[in-house]
């Protein structure tokens, strides 16, 4: 991540980021174990899913550590390689189907200008 706004994960960053909201640090912690945990889809889905949301909000840092995660817990590069895919046509697909809104407004404006000719 050369020539990033992100800085690259180090010790200090996260130990400075716990001393500073730790209570919150410590909540975030176990919020995410909870639901990161096998309950009822097991964590290599759950892990796979995050690696798609991850995708779509574009977080480098979950994109890195959830690919890993998904690794870990059994999934395949190419089960990873799918989630991202479908990421990438659910991003897609919003702005396919939003594009109706478009239509909409262009075809309210195009009659407004009809109207007042």
């Amino acid at each position: 991540m050369s020539d990033s706004i992100y800085p690259p994960p180090s010790k200090d960053l996260a130990q400075r980021h716990r001393e500073l909201g730790a209570a919150a640090q410590a909540a975030f912690e176990n919020f995410s174990r909870t639901v990161f945990a096998d309950g009822a889809l097991p964590a290599k889905t759950k892990q796979l899913i995050a690696v798609a949301v991850a995708h779509v909000t574009q977080c480098p840092y979950c994109i890195v550590g959830h690919s890993k995660g998904a690794i870990r817990h059994g999934a395949t590069e190419q089960e990873v390689m799918e989630a991202i895919w479908v990421a990438a046509e659910m991003r897609a697909g919003g702005a396919y189907a939003h594009s109706l809104l478009s239509l909409n407004a262009m075809d309210e404006e195009v009659a407004k200008h009809k109207t007042a000719s």
